[in-house]
């Protein structure tokens, strides 16, 4: 497909990596010419310098052929107009980054006035990811399939586990819970176990459940799952306002430390359930006073990785809050996992999922249609769910019948909103969406999984 990307930001560098990666014809348009060498230097891509939102820059950069223009400057009235721009002269597909909390409500009206294919957010997509962790505190990784009643978790067996030296086949009749594990870091391995496989503390697991099952089975392992209680986010941007305004009326006490006095005082206004606190959240005398020690959950939460770091660092060793840190860059990721950093976000990662799930949607070819995809295990493998048509392939005959790829797992089955965990003799059905774990990446169709 040819795709043009319009801002060569954290989100348009990502997408133009991880897109051009699946074949796709990249054209890149910034204003800065230095930012646009970089990136044409180090990614097979074209470039265009000029303003994404001028007629004659589009045109320059193939918009009468191109299937999807992507708009991720920093301003989202730029972006909208790019969209528009390019609806009139190239009749193509448009994804918006909008990030404003004024344009939240208002996101629905939007995409149809400007006929938008997609409004993207990536600080409300990362708070709805740190919502999710937080009622479910011991798991590092949470991504909901099936419209929330399938969840894929992951956390770490910890010492003296009833799963350490378990075999993956017996864990659903010994803990009398149905969830499957899909996929295991041991290292730097990522594995897509067989029944066979056996479980060590230590392994970071990923697993599918429901998340009634997902409860029973943290209970069964002796692991206390209960929803936090307070909340110490550090960091009075996006994300912390978007955050706070989904937990308040949760019953979980929120306090935002924020720099900024007059940041403070907007927040004071818009978030009157939660406490401000106007100091430097890298104050260790400011963290105690305020109670660190005692917090339930702690999201680092700046703009500075550096900064996001020091910080969940300092509270891991000082309490044993549940810990959220935000990284902007991916740069040493291999050393970041290996930090005691509790559930990392990166938003522009979010971002990039599903504008990658919507390209491959696009691209569908027999039937079937990508619904969600998630990059799991440090971008090695990815979970997509795929919504089944009438025509696709696979209907109807049993899985134990049918020849898949190596490292790939059916994970479940949601039938009508029955959660089925699949077993040989379970068939796929016109209508179901089938969640899909793999380490091969690029899957389009479902058709994509056989060999």
């Amino acid at each position: 497909m040819k795709i043009i990307i319009v801002g060569c930001g954290k989100v348009g560098l990502t997408l133009t990596e991880q897109l051009n990666n699946e074949g796709h014809d990249i054209t890149v348009i910034d204003k800065d010419g230095s930012k646009l060498r970089s990136v044409t230097d180090n990614i097979d891509v074209m470039g265009v310098e000029g303003n994404g939102a001028i007629y004659q820059v589009q045109m320059e950069a193939g918009i009468k052929e191109t299937d999807l223009l992507i708009a991720t400057t920093n301003s989202d009235e730029l972006n909208m107009l790019c969209c528009l721009i390019a609806k009139k002269a190239g009749n193509c597909h448009t994804i918006a980054r909008i990030r404003n909390p004024e344009y939240a409500n208002e996101v629905q009206y939007i995409r149809e006035e400007l006929n938008l294919s997609m409004a993207i957010n990536p600080e409300l997509a990362a708070a709805t990811e740190i919502a999710r962790l937080l009622k479910f505190p011991s798991v590092i990784k949470i991504d909901a399939f099936a419209k929330g009643r399938v969840e894929l978790m992951k956390f770490i067996i910890p010492d003296n586990s009833v799963l350490d030296n378990m075999q993956v086949y017996e864990v659903g009749p010994r803990l009398h819970c149905s969830i499957l594990i899909c996929a295991v870091e041991r290292g730097a391995d990522v594995i897509i176990p067989g029944g066979n496989f056996r479980l060590q503390k230590g392994d970071k697991i990923s697993f599918v459940a429901s998340s009634s099952q997902a409860s029973e089975f943290f209970r069964q392992v002796g692991i206390s799952n209960t929803t936090v209680r307070t909340a110490m986010l550090v960091g009075g941007g996006k994300i912390s306002y978007y955050l706070a305004k989904m937990l308040e009326d949760t019953g979980i006490k929120i306090k935002i430390i924020e720099q900024d006095l007059a940041r403070c005082h907007e927040l004071s206004e818009l978030l009157p359930k939660a406490m401000i606190i106007h100091g430097d959240g890298s104050d260790q005398q400011l963290l105690m006073e305020e109670g660190i020690t005692q917090t339930e959950s702690f999201a680092a939460l700046t703009g500075f990785d550096e900064e996001n770091i020091m910080l969940s660092l300092y509270a891991a060793s000082v309490s044993k809050a549940k810990l959220v840190t935000k990284i902007n860059r991916i740069a040493f990721e291999n050393i970041i996992q290996q930090m005691n950093l509790g559930s990392i976000i990166y938003p522009k990662m979010i971002t990039a999922d599903g504008i990658i799930r919507y390209v491959r949607a696009m691209q569908n070819s027999m039937g079937s249609n990508v619904e969600t995809l998630y990059k799991i295990v440090q971008n090695k493998a990815e979970a997509l769910e795929f919504r089944v048509g009438k025509d696709a392939p696979l209907i109807g005959i049993p899985l134990e019948k049918l020849s898949f790829k190596d490292n790939l797992l059916i994970a479940c089955i949601n039938r009508g909103g029955q959660i089925i965990t699949p077993r040989g003799k379970d068939t796929i059905e016109p209508g179901d969406t089938v969640i899909v774990v793999t380490t091969h990446s690029g899957l389009k169709d479902l058709k994509d999984v056989l060999k």
